[in-house]
């Protein structure tokens, strides 16, 4: 417990050192110039702040590991009114830009039972990511190889099963759009270190170790205004030089209203950088398109923007992750 600990005290101080000097270098510098760049710079970032063997070489939780005892019974203080907020965004039964696989709900005969079939990775589907399902440089998270976990039979490491026993937490609401005074951020904008720590000072609360932080870009709103678009190609969400400060923070599960990344990336030459430095790197679970939008009604009527959140995956053997209904409790 001793070594634990001190390599914990060890991984936190190098975190946050690494975030000064991250931010020391690119301080005042517009999107063009924040690293990563490339694929050498995002390279050496992935290295830098990477949680492997932090929790063990056999550990298959990741950041996980933070939301203790002690944080689940903080979470369950914030549970004041016992309002309950669905954060699920209901299946999107049609094709569209943003949803290249329907979800799919068939009647069996006698029509008292159905049958449901999604494939929801994806831009559309509200789901779970878990730790097997980005991979960098043919290994997963915690340096397990491609060949020994990605199996045709599912996951032999870190399959979303890891998480029967169900995720609370307290969680905080990052809601970009109502910092900048807009119903919603166009496709493309990126979202920075500094702007969340704007929004922690209007809202008055600071992320802390064990949280999960739940990114609103008002995807679903716009969807509601103009119509669906190619999310995949062009979407609001952070910028990969965020990672550090998420770290050096200590949160434990990240979400959005889409896929928690910038879009396009600007990050030459790589593929999902957030995703795969949040969850091959630091195991930290995606939370994707969750539809924010009555959880930001509610914080903003309550003026509170921190709350009790429950996660509760379905179990499936060897699974990539799991479709669910994510509820934040006031």
């Amino acid at each position: 417990m001793r070594n634990a600990l001190a390599t914990g005290i060890v991984v936190a101080t190098f975190s946050l050192a690494f975030t000064s000097a991250f931010a020391t270098a690119t301080a005042g510098q517009g999107s063009p110039g924040r690293s990563p760049l490339n694929a050498d710079e995002f390279d050496q970032m992935f290295q830098q702040v990477k949680n492997w063997g932090r929790w063990g070489a056999e550990d298959q939780l990741g950041s996980v590991n933070l939301i203790t005892a002690a944080k689940r019974k903080q979470a369950l203080s914030l549970a004041k009114t016992g309002q309950t907020v669905s954060l699920v965004h209901n299946p999107l039964t049609d094709k569209a830009d943003d949803n290249a696989s329907p979800f799919e709900h068939t009647m069996n005969p006698g029509f008292t039972t159905d049958t449901y079939r999604v494939s929801y990775h994806g831009y559309s589907h509200s789901h779970l990511d878990a730790l097997c399902h980005i991979l960098y440089k043919d290994q997963t998270y915690n340096g397990y190889a491609r060949a020994v976990v990605n199996t045709d039979k599912g996951c032999t490491k870190l399959g979303i099963e890891n998480l029967k026993q169900g995720l609370i937490t307290r969680a905080i609401l990052i809601d970009i759009p109502r910092l900048k005074g807009v119903p919603y951020l166009e496709p493309g904008t990126a979202i920075y270190q500094e702007d969340v720590e704007a929004w922690e000072k209007m809202a008055g609360v600071k992320i802390q170790s064990g949280d999960a932080i739940l990114l609103r870009t008002g995807r679903w709103a716009r969807r509601e205004k103009v119509g669906p678009w190619a999310v995949g190609r062009s979407a609001a969400g952070f910028h990969a030089s965020i990672i550090p400060f998420i770290k050096a923070r200590g949160v434990a599960i990240v979400g959005s209203d889409a896929a928690s990344e910038v879009s396009p990336t600007l990050v030459a030459g790589v593929n999902l950088p957030v995703h795969t430095l949040l969850i091959t790197a630091l195991g930290i679970n995606i939370l994707d398109n969750q539809d924010l939008e009555a959880l930001a009604e509610t914080a903003a009527k309550l003026k509170r923007w921190e709350f009790m959140i429950t996660i509760n995956p379905m179990p499936i053997t060897g699974g990539t992750g799991s479709p669910m209904n994510t509820i934040a409790t006031f």
